[in-house]
């Protein structure tokens, strides 16, 4: 538990350092978020009705700008080759770098959502279920994204392979994120939606540290 605390106080901690990185995922964010309603007009009923699919939208392609960067500048200063030769194991110490990664690039979008959703004219039910899906669907894509960025690591041109990888396996993310504010419009319950997004959720958890981590043994040799 030490060396995991340690390892997410330094991701956390260089983030922090780079802020420029950080906020240009959010400025991102707000960007898309921002200049839908301008393009489509101030119809409330069709802003409503594309409310969640352009949020969601807006946070995937957020988070892809952020996952490239995720093992690569531990990759080239040589700390990933540190943590391949610590007695510690590596998929737990890759868990506290996905944990510093969603905490660096999910929790701001989710915690932006309820503000950009008003420009939209959400109901409050509308941006409460938007908000905890996108909570538990950044993770999802912040875990599955790792994969994809720990495949392409020391590739060349890897942003773009990066995007081939991982977009495919971020549509169902997409679809049931979105699909759980309809859902709630239509009086249907979102009980399912997030029932799928949760089973989603538990598996990338268990599994993705230890792909990124058998990845990054193959990048290093």
């Amino acid at each position: 538990m030490q060396a995991f605390m340690a390892v997410l106080r330094r991701d956390l901690r260089l983030a922090m350092r780079r802020k420029s990185e950080v906020l240009t995922a959010v400025f991102f964010f707000v960007v898309v978020a921002a200049l839908f309603p301008l393009g489509i007009g101030p119809e409330l009923t069709t802003l409503r009705l594309v409310a969640p699919g352009v949020l969601w939208v807006g946070a995937l392609l957020s988070s892809m700008l952020a996952l490239q960067r995720l093992f690569e500048t531990d990759y080239r200063d040589g700390t990933l080759e540190q943590m391949a030769l610590s007695p510690v194991s590596m998929p737990w110490l890759i868990s506290a770098k996905l944990l510093a990664h969603w905490l660096v690039s999910g929790v701001p979008l989710v915690l932006l959502t309820p503000v950009l959703g008003l420009q939209f004219d959400l109901s409050v039910e509308a941006l409460v279920t938007l908000t905890l899906a996108l909570l538990l669907g950044t993770s999802v894509l912040s875990l599955v994204g790792g994969i994809g960025a720990a495949l392409t690591l020391g590739v060349r041109g890897g942003g773009v392979l990066l995007s081939l990888l991982v977009l495919p396996l971020f549509i169902p993310v997409l679809v049931f994120g979105a699909g759980a504010v309809e859902a709630q419009a239509s009086g249907l319950g979102t009980q399912a939606h997030f029932s799928i997004l949760m089973a989603m959720l538990l598996p990338a958890a268990f599994f993705s540290p230890l792909a990124c981590a058998a990845a990054v043994r193959i990048a290093l040799e």
